[in-house]
């Protein structure tokens, strides 16, 4: 095995939560991908893909509780690539149990472990997973995150830590009246300002709106708090680095998550970006507008 040169992740998680969106996007990105594979014939593949001749450099696996009793070597077969000294990544992908119940109610398909009831065979598989997740090296809660949003979150994320001198930040908006966004590193609370929503032909609008953004941005904490939060993330990327916390999520709060909120996280992604001559070369920085449609 020494000369095997592999790039693994092994993808695992609730039912429901993404995996097979994350397989198709594996597959995009020409890493060989195999879906529902025992844990038992983990080192059999790994030993088909060092075999002479053998064009497989990137592999995607794909274990979960589908594979009933034999799940229960998972344990066993992330040990053997331990002992193999085999680099692996580890992708637990999680969602709420509303968001799982939803997404179960319309594809009208059965939970794995459902008995008595869909919440039930939720929780059961929560807990038969839990230390699973705790040795995940990336968990990426889709729950807020629409096919292509999810799509995009992972590509970034492995790209960060291919490139191990990049952060990639991810920038979230939000509105507090739909509660916090879920893995949030840093939050910052926008209601300071000034409510475009209580100028009339503003309302309707959103922050993704020139007359929004002119508003927000005319007012000076609107642009004492994006320089402070640039200088913030520029003092903190090459130390998350360093410390190999390749990805980050910053996000930026107002009441709704459709004016001020929208228009903070574009401008520190354009500032961040370098459109205005602050380029920080260390950070890949990726925008969703959580809550923009709520309105």
């Amino acid at each position: 095995m020494e000369d095997l040169k592999l790039e693994m992740v092994i993808i695992t998680g609730l039912s429901g939560a993404g995996k097979s969106t994350a397989i198709a996007t594996f597959e995009d990105m020409e890493y060989f991908c195999i879906d529902n594979l025992p844990p038992q014939m983990l080192p059999g593949a790994v030993e088909l893909f060092s075999l002479q001749g053998s064009r497989v450099e990137k592999v995607a696996l794909v274990f979960d509780v589908r594979s009933g009793s034999y799940f229960a070597d998972l344990d066993s077969a992330l040990v053997y690539l331990s002992e193999a000294e085999i680099p692996f990544h580890l992708l637990f992908l999680e969602a709420s149990n509303e968001t799982l119940v939803a997404r179960f109610q319309s594809s009208r398909r059965p939970h794995p472990l459902s008995r008595s009831g869909l919440v039930e065979g939720i929780e059961r598989e929560r807990n038969i997973l839990s230390a699973l997740r705790d040795r995940a090296s990336m968990v990426i809660d889709t729950s807020d995150l629409s096919p292509w949003a999810f799509r995009r979150q992972l590509e970034e994320a492995l790209f960060a830590e291919k490139t191990t001198d990049q952060l990639s930040l991810s920038l979230v908006s939000f509105g507090f009246k739909y509660g916090l966004p879920k893995d949030a590193d840093m939050v910052f609370d926008a209601r300071f300002i000034s409510n475009p929503y209580w100028i009339p032909n503003l309302r309707p609008l959103t922050g993704l709106n020139p007359a929004v953004r002119d508003f927000v941005l005319a007012i000076e904490e609107s642009r004492l708090f994006l320089d402070k939060t640039v200088e913030l993330v520029q003092l903190l990327s090459p130390k998350f680095v360093t410390e190999q916390k390749l990805r980050m999520m910053l996000a930026v709060g107002c009441t709704g998550g459709q004016h001020r909120s929208v228009v903070l996280v574009e401008e520190l992604r354009d500032r961040l970006q370098g459109t205005q001559g602050q380029k920080n070369s260390g950070v890949v920085v990726n925008v969703s507008h959580r809550d923009i449609d709520k309105g």
